[in-house]
């Protein structure tokens, strides 16, 4: 592979990576809305709704972005848990750590009184099982990156088609899956080709795979797949929350094949994408290298927000998640930005 195919390479990853960071927080701005399914107007929900649904490609994106840099490469499993794993479980625990002081003073100040004993055994049981309800992605994503040594030696061995009856039998997996499937399901234990597994793979086999048609076919395809899939998460959520009286999230599930549809079209149409800006790549650049430390903290800053209620309605909800979006964004780069550059910043900033 040349230098300038590697770049590109990069390049695209890097875009798309910045798209799955602020779907991420248009995800978290949404989910109070529809929640709120009956008591607040049919407008606003559907709004909710609506933006929720153009983002919930994010975590799967982030998973096959995983597959595409980390399954390409060999480890000796030393320096895997040093350097790679290392750099994911450090900031890991320190954010950890803030969200449970944070639980623990919400619980406090509710009235409720903890002794001391009862405030550590509180904060170990948060740190075993998630201290903010964002931090699940990293439990799962600790246990990919505990795979990755292994099936990186497979994958690079494996050929197209040894890989192509992986991601098969996932997709099986996730089409059985389906609620009207389910009667139909035999009773074949199919458990490690199912799961988030399956996108590390999926991503993996994309970034490789060159396909014998033009860029603008691909995009005619890419952009159809999004939309399809996006439609069907709009309208499926919507109908079936109509039919209960209550918020039906399944069509939200990241293992469904509306969110798989706009995963592939998003991939297929970011690795064809060609960005020229200087500044629009330099931009992208900056918000890339602090992704992560954007997605364990981004919970916090619109916590903050919202106490000082900057929320989905604090204007109309249809520009208002957008620009909640975009403040919780900045103020979250800016304070990773700013933990970076202290003394071993970089261990805590993600």
């Amino acid at each position: 592979m040349s230098e300038n195919q590697v770049g590109n390479k990069m390049s695209w990853t890097t875009n798309l990576r910045v798209v799955a960071t602020i779907s991420v927080i248009v995800v978290h701005v949404t989910a109070e809305i529809l929640y709120q399914y009956g008591y607040v107007s049919n407008f606003v929900w559907s709004t909710g709704n609506v933006y929720d649904s153009l983002a919930r490609f994010c975590v799967p994106v982030f998973v096959m972005l995983t597959g595409v840099l980390m399954l390409s490469r060999t480890y000796e499993l030393n320096e895997f848990l040093k350097k790679r794993f290392s750099r994911i479980v450090l900031p890991f625990l320190f954010w950890s750590l803030v969200y449970a002081m944070f639980a623990v003073n919400d619980n406090i100040s509710a009235g409720h009184e903890m002794s001391f004993l009862e405030i550590i055994e509180w904060v170990i049981h948060l740190l075993l099982n998630g201290s903010s309800y964002h931090l699940w992605y990293i439990y799962m994503i600790i246990g990919i990156y505990l795979f990755v040594p292994i099936i990186s030696k497979w994958i690079q061995n494996a050929t197209e088609k040894e890989i192509l009856y992986f991601i098969s039998i996932w997709i099986f997996t996730l089409f059985i899956n389906q609620p009207v499937l389910c009667t139909f399901r035999i009773n074949i234990d199919l458990t490690y080709f199912s799961g988030f597994i399956g996108y590390l793979v999926l991503g993996y086999y994309l970034s490789i795979k060159s396909f014998a048609y033009s860029k603008r076919i691909i995009n005619v395809i890419a952009v159809f797949l999004i939309f399809i899939g996006v439609s069907i998460t709009i309208f499926g959520t919507y109908f079936l929350s109509h039919e209960n009286n209550n918020f039906e999230g399944y069509f939200y599930d990241y293992d469904t094949l509306n969110v798989l549809m706009v995963c592939v079209g998003l991939f297929l149409f970011f690795k064809n994408l060609e960005i020229s800006n200087p500044t629009v790549l330099k931009i992208s650049n900056f918000i890339s290298k602090y992704s992560y430390g954007i997605y364990l903290l981004h919970i916090l800053i619109l916590r903050f927000l919202w106490a000082i209620k900057i929320d989905y309605d604090f204007i109309h909800p249809l520009f208002a998640i957008p620009l909640v979006t975009l403040i919780c964004l900045l103020i979250s780069i800016l304070v990773i930005y700013s933990l970076n550059k202290l003394p071993y910043g970089k261990y805590i900033s993600g």
